[in-house]
């Protein structure tokens, strides 16, 4: 039997102005989420966790916390964009075209707009890109731009991870 290496994600060579990348997991949101996310912010807008006040909305439902899905949208593209991130610069144009439901899945995906070496760091580069994300029905539910500080291939702090077998 031999062990095989588990995806590492992508250095600044790694990144291609124009690539797309579907992430792969989408996330179901749940009243829980949506309750502990706004109160755990501090956000005191009812339209969020409680469920008779939101019932008089236009929306007739809680909405989710804007911020959580910019939370939960940047999570999922990390496997893809910014795993092996030295910093996250900023996000940019944040857009919420449509609100976010308790028991909507979010999926997403991005599309590398730029890259340049860095002109302070000649262990990282720059890498600004597009993410999108979208509903079961396919409807994009946020876009924002983001602009990452990543490693460049063999500049990153190394993960060592002790087998069972090395461990003894």
């Amino acid at each position: 039997m031999s062990t095989k290496e588990g995806w590492k994600g992508r250095f600044y060579e790694d990144f291609e102005v124009g690539d797309v990348y579907q992430h792969p997991l989408g996330r179901t949101v749940t009243t829980t989420d949506n309750i502990w996310f706004t109160l755990l912010t501090q956000n005191t807008a009812p339209i969020h966790f409680d469920h008779h006040y939101s019932a008089q909305t236009e929306f007739g439902k809680p909405l989710v916390d804007s911020t959580f899905t910019l939370a939960l949208v940047t999570g999922q593209s990390v496997t893809d964009i910014s795993q092996n991130v030295m910093a996250n610069l900023g996000w940019d144009s944040v857009t919420l075209p449509l609100p976010v439901f308790e028991g909507d899945t979010i999926y997403s995906q991005s599309e590398v707009l730029e890259k340049r070496e860095s002109r302070s760091r000649p262990n990282v580069g720059i890498v600004k890109v597009k993410t999108l994300g979208y509903n079961q029905d396919g409807k994009v539910v946020i876009g924002f731009t983001r602009t990452i500080m990543v490693y460049r291939k063999g500049h990153a702090p190394q993960i060592r991870r002790l087998s069972p077998e090395q461990a003894k």
